[in-house]
């Protein structure tokens, strides 16, 4: 019985196995670079996990070397390769994969030369798992192209404060394009492929140009954007704050003069109503001695202190008079 399901399980990982067949994937099997300019070969691959030997026996796979090599079917033996895990990396070619799953290639600086097809290779601990995908990749190289702009947005002229995205591009399909852009001629510190401009203003305004970094002779033709003020916005802004800022000054000025009137008018009101208490002054009547006659004055009342005082000054004069 414990035979019996030994061979099934052992015909089931068999099974299995043959059903996870290696394979090597290129998401694309041709593309174009401009002579100078980085390109990259996407790929990915799957390898057995195990295989069963001559004698039957279940064999554990592991991948022990990968092989990119041009313009040969299999990459095989002493095949002449652009890289090799088990070898130094070739100058220009970078392998960006691993020994897992990914095996993308980079080749920078690209030349007539490697007008060529690109095809991978896995190896693993056991001859019957390589394995290489015969399709490829078909890299076709041109000296040069013009480099062209194009525009996130349809118009030349946008109002300030919106975004803008400019892609260089050209007929060829690049990856990893290193490009250089330039406004009214002048360099610009930004290298990708896409320049991302964000809250415009009319500075930003000019001629934006592109081009491969290692080639100049693939310089775009110019594109024009002009960056415009907001009709009533921004004119209307700056009317708005120069009056809230004259507004502000006058009652920084005014306000203390108010306050000076204020207290001004308060302090005055309270002599008011100090120097206009009721004081009755009254002159003494005086009799004249010897003549008999009664001179008799009447009584005055002023509201004023000045005036009281000038009254009892000539009080005294008519009394001198009288009494002489």
């Amino acid at each position: 019985m414990k035979l019996k399901m030994m061979k099934l399980c052992s015909i089931f990982f068999l099974l299995t196995g043959a059903a996870a067949a290696p394979s090597v994937i290129y998401p694309f099997t041709s593309t174009c670079a401009v002579q100078g300019s980085t390109v990259t070969l996407p790929c990915s691959f799957t390898p057995l996990t195990f295989i069963q030997d001559d004698g039957g026996r279940k064999v554990q796979l592991q991948v022990v070397r990968v092989v990119w090599c041009k313009n040969h079917e299999i990459c095989q033996g002493e095949t002449p390769s652009v890289y090799d895990s088990k070898s130094p990396q070739k100058p220009g070619f970078k392998y960006l994969g691993d020994m897992k799953s990914n095996c993308t290639l980079q080749i920078s600086d690209v030349q007539k030369q490697h007008n060529s097809t690109f095809r991978f290779r896995m190896e693993v601990n056991f001859t019957k798992g390589h394995f290489t995908n015969k399709t490829g990749v078909n890299l076709t190289v041109i000296e040069s192209t013009q480099m062209r702009i194009n525009s996130s947005q349809t118009e030349a002229a946008l109002p300030r404060g919106h975004t803008l995205k400019l892609h260089c591009t050209s007929l060829c399909t690049f990856h990893q394009l290193k490009v250089k852009w330039y406004r009214n001629a002048h360099a610009l510190p930004e290298s990708g492929p896409a320049l991302q401009l964000s809250s415009l203003t009319p500075e930003d305004s000019g001629n934006y140009t592109c081009a491969l970094s290692t080639n100049e002779k693939t310089k775009s033709l110019p594109y024009r954007l002009k960056v415009e003020e907001q009709k009533g916005s921004s004119a209307g802004q700056s009317l708005f704050l120069i009056l809230g800022v004259v507004f502000g000054l006058i009652l920084i000025l005014i306000f203390p003069l108010i306050v000076f009137i204020i207290i001004k008018r308060k302090r005055a009101a309270e002599d008011s109503k100090g120097e206009q208490g009721v004081t009755e002054q009254k002159i003494s009547e005086v009799e004249p001695s010897g003549d008999g006659n009664d001179v008799q004055y009447a009584s005055v009342q002023f509201n004023h202190r000045r005036q009281n005082r000038r009254v009892e000054e000539e009080a005294v004069i008519y009394s001198s008079v009288v009494r002489g």
